[in-house]
């Protein structure tokens, strides 16, 4: 691998880390701004604690969302690959002649 290699895989690894440490604030924020939303909105419209539940049960799916999409664009899935088995290691042609 030559220098430029190495600076490519750096700069790749530097720029993950990055969205990674960023994406505790993401899921914080999303939680928190969709509590204080619920708060809001049940404050002002006089319901007993309605909105408050919901927003956060939206909240920690959109944190959770963000979390999931950064996992899937980090680490792609092997299993869209037809080519790729994914079988403890095993030939292709070994598994297939088990299938029939």
């Amino acid at each position: 691998m030559g220098k430029t290699g190495k600076k490519t895989s750096k700069k790749k690894m530097m720029f993950q880390m990055g969205y990674a440490s960023s994406l505790g604030i993401a899921m914080v924020i999303a939680i928190f701004g969709c509590l204080m939303i619920g708060l809001y909105l049940d404050k002002k419209l006089g319901t007993n604690n309605v909105f408050t539940p919901l927003f956060l049960l939206i909240g920690v799916a959109a944190g959770f969302r963000n979390f999931y999409l950064f996992i899937k664009s980090t680490f792609p899935d092997d299993a869209e690959d037809p080519d790729k088995d994914m079988d403890n290691g095993r030939h292709k042609e070994n598994h297939h002649a088990e299938k029939h």
